[in-house]
């Protein structure tokens, strides 16, 4: 198994860091195939509620570790090979993945986010980042455009121009430009320690009711307000009188934490 990734869970919250510290955490062949085999990973271990991706050294990530790729012929050949059951391929999944999982998905971001790690983080459901920190749609520099699916991660985020001046120039966005955008859910001195609060927070809650908020939202938002309200209506009746959300009451009434098992769906 490789080193590329390491993954510790504590309190049903799974940690993911991105481990080439050395080279900024870029991506190389080895990175990819950690980060396709990593939703496997986590799905294997016990009642996972939420997951935070993270870097380890001084940045986040640095994006495409080129002179790496130019080395690696494999990568070539599997980059663009469809992943068996979804639309996505291997480099595509390598950044949505993880935030495909039912669990809600934390990115925290500190030093660079460039390139194909911009579009890691923007796999997530929410990304915490340094105020000290900045990121980059970096693929024009090397005459390619970004394709690990930030056409899907970016469609209800920023609005299309903004997103092609980015791409078209590569330019580097500070922290408080990438907030203003929309690219960053909150700024915090230290996106690591408060993502994962963030993350013990959700996985307090009903385990059901996190994933089909995660699904109604996901699945709902982009389709026709019918469609969007048998959603609500569907997802509720899976929840309604079932342990976690009777817990969940009884928990509120007699003011103490509840006590939740594994999701029902897990």
């Amino acid at each position: 198994m490789s080193d590329r990734l390491l993954i510790d869970l504590i309190d049903h919250v799974a940690h993911v860091r991105l481990n080439r510290p050395e080279k900024l955490n870029a991506l190389d062949y080895e990175m990819f195939q950690a980060l396709n085999e990593a939703p496997a990973r986590i799905r294997a271990m016990d009642d996972v509620r939420a997951v935070v991706v993270s870097g380890e050294g001084t940045s986040f990530c640095s994006g495409l570790d080129v002179q790496s790729m130019m080395r690696s012929p494999e990568f070539f050949q599997k980059a663009f090979e469809k992943i068996e059951g979804g639309a996505a391929n291997f480099a595509q999944h390598a950044a949505l993945g993880i935030g495909a999982l039912p669990v809600p998905v934390i990115a925290a971001i500190h030093g660079h986010c460039f390139g194909g790690g911009l579009q890691i983080a923007l796999g997530a459901d929410f990304r915490l980042m340094s105020e000290h920190a900045d990121m980059s749609v970096m693929e024009i520099r090397w005459g390619i455009i970004p394709d690990m699916g930030i056409t899907a991660a970016l469609r209800d985020i920023v609005p299309r121009d903004q997103i092609k001046e980015l791409a078209m120039t590569g330019r580097v966005l500070l922290a408080k430009e990438a907030h203003q955008m929309g690219l960053v859910t909150r700024l915090c001195a230290d996106p690591v320690t408060e993502a994962l609060a963030l993350a013990r927070d959700i996985a307090s809650q009903s385990p059901d009711a996190i994933r089909a908020t995660k699904r109604l939202f996901d699945t709902g938002w982009q389709g026709s307000v019918d469609e969007g309200l048998a959603l609500e209506a569907r997802l509720q009746q899976t929840l309604l009188g079932r342990p976690a959300q009777m817990e969940a009451v009884q928990a509120a009434f007699e003011k103490r934490e509840p006590e939740f098992g594994p999701a029902s769906d897990a």
